[in-house]
């Protein structure tokens, strides 16, 4: 995937980023050259995982060289930056701007503190 259009719509699919996220919310996303602008450490995105993976949602962590650590707020389920590594900077894809269903406004904060312990 080449990256998505200025403004897309994105369903969650699976549950790595629970309980932040569900199966089936439906994401704002802000795509294309903006995205690598506004992306910062703590954000939701949409990324494109190695291996011929669909893109997938995950937590921007930190910058590791040119690219993204992400991880994903489920530690039991899902791939992330662990079983992958660092994703190059062309790997995301879009920022998560709001949730529009079923719960609708911005995405949450993540449930880790700037230490990494999980506050659910």
């Amino acid at each position: 995937m080449d990256g998505l259009p200025a403004w897309s719509l994105v369903v969650v699919r699976g549950r790595s980023m629970r309980p932040t996220f569900d199966d089936g919310d439906l994401l704002l996303v802000r795509g294309g050259r903006k995205a690598q602008a506004l992306a910062a450490p703590g954000d939701v995105v949409v990324v494109s995982l190695p291996g011929g993976r669909p893109p997938a949602v995950k937590r921007l962590v930190r910058r590791e060289g040119p690219g993204w650590w992400v991880e994903r707020d489920n530690p039991a389920e899902g791939v992330d930056s662990w079983q992958v590594g660092a994703l190059p900077p062309g790997a995301l894809l879009g920022v998560v701007r709001a949730r529009l269903w079923p719960h609708p406004g911005p995405p949450p904060a993540s449930p880790r503190d700037a230490t990494g312990r999980d506050h659910r």
